[in-house]
């Protein structure tokens, strides 16, 4: 959903639609989005519009941004140990 409204606003039954849920579950989901603020909603008549909020993910990417050099150590300490051969036993060198 979030992906969708990246391009455009969307109704809810507009955004809802290609999934495999019912209109509630939907629905549903929609005001967990709005929670986490990834979401605003409007009401435009009887139509419930929304459009994606992009802060909170920028907060998120500038954690990740921050914390990703910590995990790229660790990855690149877990690809040099997966690289080495194995000993007979069945344990790395």
């Amino acid at each position: 959903m979030l992906r969708r409204l990246a391009a455009e606003e969307l109704s809810v039954g507009d955004l809802a639609a290609p999934y495999r849920m019912s209109l509630a579950a939907a629905s549903k989901h929609i005001r967990t989005l709005e929670r986490a603020r990834l979401v605003r909603r409007t009401v435009r008549g009887r139509t419930h519009v929304c459009r994606l909020d992009a802060v909170a993910l920028e907060r998120a990417h500038a954690w990740f941004r921050f914390y990703e050099r910590f995990w790229t150590d660790r990855l690149d300490a877990l690809a040099r140990e997966l690289a080495l051969p194995e000993t007979q036993e069945g344990r790395k060198k």
